[in-house]
């Protein structure tokens, strides 16, 4: 079972002392992240102002620093089309990378999904394909690309807290189904974000799936408190882990 940390996403940096556009503080959060348990990290390169970019310097600098401090579990970024909406100019900066992530995240309800995968295959990097609702779930069933994946993503929202177990468990059954249905040999990570990341950990730990947390997905462990960074994120998901 692969445990991965999200370290930030695309949050403000001002959302957590821990968010930072400097990779110093970057890479340190995925070593105490790594340290409390994560087998694989993701995260989103930023530029000057904070925002996501997937521009070739950008990429390296903090693909560099965290390999430099992790140099013993992939690592991998996003592409996500809030980056670079224009598909071309997507694809391209992809095929740019001159250093390269060990895989990197495909949403399929995204326009342009299968040529930015196709760009990511030619550039020997593996494919995280993101399915975070039906649309994205057909779309990705249907691709050239679909059996080559090296994991499914199923990524679910935020949730009402009314019952958080139920609602997950309703977002989550028809896109796991969906998932076996069209690739059953493909590995799986099922998360949340917000009030379903730890709904999502725990149904992901019960049906032997891989999963993740990070500042990325929420900012407070499960008692509700403010996290203290990656590695207390870790740390809480590895404990739910053993219990």
């Amino acid at each position: 079972m692969l445990f991965k940390a999200c370290l930030n996403g695309a949050r403000d940096v001002d959302e957590h002392p821990r968010l930072s556009v400097d990779v110093r503080v970057i890479a340190a959060e995925a070593r105490a992240a790594v340290d409390a348990g994560a087998g694989a990290l993701h995260v989103h390169a930023k530029d000057a102002a904070g925002r996501d970019s997937l521009a070739v310097d950008d990429v390296a600098r903090v693909l560099d620093a965290v390999r430099a401090v992790c140099p013993e579990v992939p690592v991998g970024v996003t592409t996500g089309a809030w980056a670079l909406p224009d598909v071309s100019t997507r694809v391209a900066a992809v095929a740019a990378w001159a250093v390269r992530p060990d895989f990197a995240s495909v949403n399929w309800h995204e326009e342009g999904a299968d040529a930015v995968a196709g760009a990511l295959l030619d550039a020997g990097i593996g494919v995280e394909a993101g399915v975070w609702n039906p649309e994205g779930l057909e779309r990705w069933a249907r691709s050239p690309h679909r059996d080559t994946c090296l994991r499914v993503l199923i990524e679910l929202p935020d949730v009402p807290t009314d019952d958080l177990g139920f609602h997950v468990e309703r977002l989550a059954r028809p896109l796991l189904a969906g998932v076996s249905d069209a690739a059953p040999h493909l590995p799986v990570l099922l998360h949340g974000e917000e009030a379903s990341t730890w709904p999502a950990i725990d149904l992901a730990l019960r049906e032997g799936l891989d999963t993740r947390v990070g500042l990325e997905d929420t900012l407070r462990v499960p008692d509700g408190s403010p996290a203290e960074g990656n590695g207390e994120l870790v740390r809480e998901a590895a404990q739910r882990m053993r219990e």
